[in-house]
């Protein structure tokens, strides 16, 4: 996977993750995956109810052993900022005061910018009961609150630091829809390939008795035709519908496979090129489907 410096083209240090009075070793440790996973590595502890280290925190990082190994505790809040220029403080609850109170999106877009103009920054979060109180929320810079639902709005410490993770490495991002992987790279069917399948397909229906009663057919070949139209098919699909169907010439339930299938499948093969033949006369390319 590339590293968070080659998705974001930054090198810039992200922010400090801070938690107060934090109860259990297991959601600090789910809060340093969070951070690993989105290029974040410093977290400091303030007063956490069980000490440290914790050997539950360290087991539920699920191998986020570099953030675990730099936590750095501190008795009191002060302490634990003192070296910050701009914090953001998390809360889900309205509060008293004249602070500026941002999203995720736009507090992300605010760290990134600091950071990159090599400020350092910090998120607080709150106990895992009742969040930040007044005091603590009156030592930040501004708030950043989440958008859910105000009949819920409790959000786990390690969800909340997950989101505000994401953000900010989304917010150094060329392009904020950029993925790791993508899928396969296939070129889109000729019109040639879509009516082979299509001649293909009607063929294999004909002989089934497909098209009854007969008067139909054209309206049914129309909707069959409108229906495989639609998909935008890359031309491997159409290969795979051909080999579908080609299986389906060569057994059936009366006839399985095994039962006289050398015969039929010579047959069939006979059939498929010579309507290959017919096709290369009009200037048509068709490829021999695979057996299925």
């Amino acid at each position: 996977m590339p590293s968070p410096e080659h998705l974001s083209n930054s090198p810039v240090v992200g922010p400090v993750i801070v938690l107060v009075e934090p109860q259990l070793g297991e959601n600090i440790g789910m809060v340093a995956r969070a951070m690993a996973n989105f290029g974040l590595s410093e977290l400091r502890l303030v007063n956490p109810r069980d000490g440290w280290p914790s050997e539950k925190a360290r087991a539920a990082a699920s191998k986020a052993d570099h953030v675990i190994d730099a936590v750095r505790v501190f008795d009191d809040l002060p302490a634990a900022i003192a070296d910050l220029n701009f914090v953001f403080a998390t809360t889900a609850r309205a509060r008293d005061g004249f602070k500026k109170v941002a999203g995720p999106v736009e507090a992300g877009r605010a760290l990134r910018a600091r950071c990159t103009d090599g400020q350092r920054t910090g998120i607080l979060f709150g106990r895992e009961r009742f969040g930040l109180n007044n005091d603590e929320v009156g030592m930040a810079d501004e708030i950043v609150t989440f958008p859910v639902d105000p009949g819920f709005a409790s959000l786990n410490i390690a969800q909340a630091v997950l989101l505000m993770s994401y953000e900010w490495m989304k917010s150094g991002l060329e392009d904020e829809t950029r993925t790791n992987f993508s899928g396969p790279d296939m070129p889109p069917a000729t019109k040639a390939e879509l009516f082979g399948l299509f001649s293909h397909l009607e063929a294999a229906l004909e002989a089934r008795g497909y098209f009854r009663p007969a008067q139909k057919k054209p309206k049914m070949v129309d909707n069959l035709r409108s229906v495989l139209t639609r998909a935008g098919f890359a031309a491997p699909e159409l290969r795979v519908l051909r080999g579908v169907i080609a299986s389906l010439d060569y057994f059936s339930p009366k006839e399985p496979r095994g039962v006289g299938y050398p015969e039929r499948k010579a047959r069939a093969d006979r059939d498929l090129h010579a309507a290959s033949d017919d096709e290369a006369g009009t200037g048509q390319e068709r490829k021999e489907p695979d057996d299925g």
